[in-house]
């Protein structure tokens, strides 16, 4: 008898160390946007407090706004996303001397001051990540636009370390469980051949350059799960007339939300009728 309770006591114990290791299931509720909602995506850093949009969704830069415009855009009925990148390092952000060297890669070709950063290193990148999420929730935005998690788009090479998709679908996975459990939405940010791998991880995608580059139908499992897709194309690509011409019909029969945007995209922006 007395062997029989040590072994129960035994188990029970094992039962808890797993389940202490295991993430916390977030339960609570996030903002979820559905196939066609519409979406603009300003990252000038001087927006003026008087900017109005016409979209229900407005994606901004996470550091650069504070708290007072993104209620501002409540006020005016908008769902605020913040951008922030989570797969490089950029020398200008405030938190910059708070990533450890070990993960930091080499220089993020075209961005000056930007380096690729070793996103297999969860647990280097976790306290930095936490803490952005944080700020984001503290300043009342509603969801995340997690930038460069396509990091399987370079070499070994030219980032300075080797990745692997599982590499990203374990990061994307960590960083969506956080964010949801902040209450915050969350979504992929093109990598769009992982999609059939992390629709279920988030909550809508952003592409870009989707309908040029032909890879528009990659993105096409989201709306089947009833999630957004936003497709960002660019006017060194199409002028107004061509992208009403020949993207604005393709994206309404795919349930799309497509915009035109300048590169740097600024407050310019052309939307389908």
């Amino acid at each position: 008898m007395y062997k029989l309770k040590l072994l129960l006591l035994l188990i029970i114990t094992l039962q808890i160390s797993c389940d202490e290791d295991e993430p916390v299931t977030p339960t609570g509720e996030w903002y979820k946007p559905t196939p066609e909602t519409s979406f603009d995506w300003d990252l000038r850093g001087d927006i003026p407090n008087s900017a109005s949009y016409v979209a229900k969704i407005v994606d901004i830069d996470a550091f650069e706004n504070d708290a007072a415009f993104v209620s501002n855009l409540h006020a005016q009925n908008k769902k605020v996303f913040a951008y922030v990148s989570v797969g490089s390092i950029e020398d200008w952000r405030p938190d910059v001397a708070d990533f450890p060297n070990s993960i930091v890669g080499n220089n993020y070709p075209g961005w000056e001051g930007e380096k690729f950063i070793d996103i297999s290193n969860i647990e280097a990148l976790a306290p930095v990540m936490r803490a952005r999420l944080d700020m984001i929730k503290e300043k009342g935005f509603d969801g995340v636009e997690p930038d460069n998690i396509d990091l399987n788009s370079w070499t070994t090479a030219e980032l300075g370390f080797e990745i692997t998709d599982t590499d990203i679908i374990n990061y994307a996975n960590w960083l969506a469980n956080e964010a949801h459990t902040r209450g915050l939405s969350i979504g992929q940010k093109n990598a769009s051949d992982l999609a059939p791998q992390l629709v279920n991880t988030f909550d809508w995608i952003l592409l870009e350059d989707a309908f040029y580059d032909d890879f528009a139908a990659e993105a096409q499992i989201y709306i089947t799960k009833n999630k957004a897709v936003f497709a960002t194309e660019y006017t060194d690509n199409y002028n107004g007339i061509v992208f009403g011409e020949q993207v604005c019909p393709q994206a309404s029969n795919m349930h799309y939300t497509a915009i035109l945007k300048h590169r740097e995209l600024d407050g310019y922006i052309e939307i389908c009728d």
